[in-house]
């Protein structure tokens, strides 16, 4: 769904909320990362809307999101892998409610 081409990588050390897409706070910068355990790596697109993170745990991803959005920006899709969890996509219409599975 993201590539990583042609998007813009910023650094968090966490996030507010619980509603997808999540909101990252606190902005750190890339320089500071040796010193953190913990933080996420996120993808932003040309228009500057998040497409996407990891979570980095001690070096490693724990936790991925990646979104894609309707023409009016709303979510249309979220999908989400956790740790040793299977794989999970979320589809949202145009006003954001979740549509279930087929």
């Amino acid at each position: 769904m993201v590539g990583a081409a042609q998007q813009d990588c910023r650094y968090f050390v966490s996030y507010s909320g619980v509603k997808l897409p999540f909101q990252l706070i606190n902005p750190v910068a890339e320089e500071a990362l040796s010193n953190r355990n913990t933080y996420f790596k996120a993808y932003f697109d040309e228009a500057g809307r998040l497409k996407g993170f990891d979570k980095m745990v001690y070096g490693e991803v724990k936790l991925s999101h990646r979104y894609d959005f309707h023409g009016n920006g709303a979510l249309k899709v979220a999908e989400i892998v956790m740790l040793d969890e299977e794989p999970m996509t979320l589809y949202f219409d145009e006003v954001g409610a979740q549509i279930p599975s087929a």
